[in-house]
């Protein structure tokens, strides 16, 4: 099963009991071992004192864990450190965003895009794609991953692929209209700007023959409030995905919205407590451990995502693939604590898209002392930011800023939206540098 797996072929994938899965996982996981430690440098080195072959999956556990600081290039290299060949070997350029530090150069061999497009697969099989339909991806066809691999995916199904890079978003909504697309695949809130602009011109969403929504890049697809707007506008169902350029395409949504599944047939979970450190329990809030399982140009080999879930695990039905209630609840570097209590930007997004009026929004995190603080802008049809703190109140337990923003002011955008500004690093480091600029003023004066 690899390359040109069948539907069937991945039907069965899916539907392995606990103990096949791992099996089969384990056969994989230790080809991935035994090519990294003879032929990538820097899992040559975090691997060095581990054995050779495991003997059972939950041996992984022992194995040192990966993070992104490491992937990061150094002195006057260039891409990804976890490079297995020599960068002439690669067909495939692609960096990270860079919304979260300094954006990072990945590289995938011919073999590693194949693994991309397979992963993909399972993606389409929960949209329901089909061979003969057409698909318009509104993205920008830039560096980023986006959706690449989608589009190879797309046209290795017999899909017309229609590609929506260097449009505005009124082009867009003609190039659906004029090609009757069927599906649409683009990040959760550019599909609520792409309604927003055509309820403005007129145009009639749920008259297009749009059936399928496959929505990356932010958690908005399995967040209630923005599945349910999204649908209500296309009249078509919302399916989620998530992936990284580090890591792969390694989750797909259910059509009911409740979370997200890994694509456990090529990626290892684990879930690592987030109050103990420890593997967690089902149901318990975690950090998100991946391992790739068929990447082996640019392999990630426990790699902390950042991403925070909650796991749920299951021997019956026909897709046994671990399950993330919720999809990904936010990211460890994005929790705020607010008065001691914790609060995630999506649990906000998920009240805040609960107002129809509220066209769009953006938080602010920033620091009053050593406390978390956080703003919010609204624009809002009905102009009272008002009512929506006092729900934020009610239901969160928190007195939070909420200011009107005026109409169409706040950004929009096709990738990764920037709804959620975080200047907390940025002001402790300016409060860092100015205490200490005080502190050698203060020699200075004194040494005079």
């Amino acid at each position: 099963m690899e390359a040109d797996e069948s539907a069937e072929q991945r039907g069965t994938l899916r539907s392995m009991d606990r103990a096949g899965l791992a099996s089969w996982q384990l056969g994989k996981l230790n080809r991935v071992l035994s090519e990294a430690r003879a032929e990538n440098p820097l899992y040559r080195e975090k691997l060095r004192s581990t054995p050779d072959r495991l003997g059972g999956i939950e041996q992984l556990a022992e194995l040192p864990l990966t993070t992104k600081d490491e992937l990061q290039p150094a002195g006057g290299e260039r891409y990804a450190r976890n490079l297995t060949h020599d960068p002439s070997a690669y067909v495939r350029y692609h960096q990270t965003s860079g919304t979260r530090g300094r954006p990072l150069a990945v590289l995938d061999t011919a073999g590693d895009w194949a693994w991309w497009v397979r992963c993909w697969q399972h993606v389409l099989d929960a949209a329901g794609v089909e061979a003969g339909d057409r698909a318009a991806l509104a993205f920008s066809f830039g560096p980023f991953i986006g959706f690449w691999s989608a589009f190879d995916a797309l046209a290795a199904r017999d899909v017309l692929v229609i590609p929506g890079g260097g449009m505005n978003t009124l082009a867009r909504i003609d190039l659906i209209e004029k090609t009757g697309a069927t599906r649409l695949f683009c990040t959760p809130n550019y599909a609520m700007h792409l309604a927003e602009a055509a309820h403005a011109h007129g145009v009639h969403l749920a008259e297009l023959p749009i059936e399928t929504i496959v929505v990356a890049g932010e958690p908005g697809g399995s967040v209630p409030a923005v599945r349910q707007r999204i649908e209500q506008a296309w009249a078509a169902t919302v399916i989620d995905h998530a992936g990284a350029t580090e890591v792969g395409a390694w989750g797909y949504g259910d059509a009911e919205g409740r979370g997200l599944r890994v694509i456990e047939s090529e990626f290892v979970a684990e879930f690592l407590s987030v109050e103990t450190g420890r593997p967690a329990a089902d149901g318990e809030l975690s950090h998100l451990v991946l391992t790739t399982l068929g990447r082996f140009g640019c392999p990630v080999i426990r790699y902390r995502t950042g991403d925070l879930v909650r796991p749920r695990r299951t021997d019956e039905g026909s897709d046994r693939f671990v399950f993330l209630e919720g999809g990904v609840l936010g990211r460890a570097d994005d929790m705020l604590v607010i008065r001691g209590v914790n609060i995630f930007p999506t649990a906000v997004e998920q009240l805040l898209r609960g107002f129809p009026e509220v066209v769009d929004y953006r938080m602010t995190a920033r620091k009053r002392g050593e406390m978390d603080e956080l703003v919010i802008e609204v624009e809002d049809h009905l102009a009272q930011p008002g009512r929506i703190a006092e729900e934020l109140r009610l239901r969160l337990g928190l007195r939070i800023d909420v200011r009107l923003a005026p109409a169409m002011s706040l950004p929009r955008s096709e990738g990764k939206s920037q709804r959620f500004v975080d200047l907390r690093a940025a002001e402790e480091s300016s409060a860092e540098e100015a205490t200490a600029g005080g502190a050698s003023n203060a020699r200075g004066g004194g040494d005079g």
